[in-house]
């Protein structure tokens, strides 16, 4: 019987847990969908020049995509969310606008492309201009940063929060 209640107090914690998360956003899967008149742009990030949106938020490709096909699971686009859309964004500062499209994926959502590339947001970046995917391996392929030419950008992201050096001789 003691166990009984204590396997209860535990269901009921976890309901009332679960439930706080889903109320709070936690449980969520981040939207990523642009506004009316999203734009495409260059910018310079750590990873050099590289497409992001409008806000400056780093866009991405995923290596194992094919031209205008998203392969990425359900579960990666909870760390990687679409670049979404009904419309298609308008093309600013050296971006192709005759190569940005939008497709629709498996599921009926809807997805900006660029020169063929899916495009993706990184959940790791949480300010204009972070590049804080570049060059990850994550859900079967690598994840870089897209030039205006629509080619991966694949240099290293350097930081932008080094440590300080030191001025002792060693």
């Amino acid at each position: 019987m003691k166990r009984i209640r204590s396997i209860l107090a535990v269901l009921a914690i976890s309901v009332v847990a679960l439930g706080f998360a889903a109320s709070s956003g936690l449980a969520s899967t981040p939207k990523a969908t642009p506004p009316a008149g999203a734009a495409l742009t260059v910018m310079h990030t750590a990873s050099g020049d590289t497409l992001t949106d409008g806000r400056g938020r780093t866009l991405y490709l995923f290596q194992a995509d094919r031209p205008n096909v998203s392969v990425l699971s359900r579960a990666g686009f909870s760390v990687w969310p679409a670049f979404a859309g009904n419309g298609k964004p308008h093309a600013e500062g050296g971006v192709n606008g005759a190569h940005i499209a939008v497709i629709s994926n498996a599921d009926g959502s809807r997805q900006v492309t660029y020169y063929g590339h899916p495009l993706y947001y990184y959940v790791g970046d949480q300010a204009p201009g972070q590049a804080n995917g570049q060059g990850l391996d994550q859900f079967g392929a690598r994840w870089y940063s897209v030039s205006a030419r629509g080619r991966a950008v694949t240099t290293r992201s350097r930081s932008t929060s080094a440590a300080p050096q030191s001025t002792w001789p060693y």
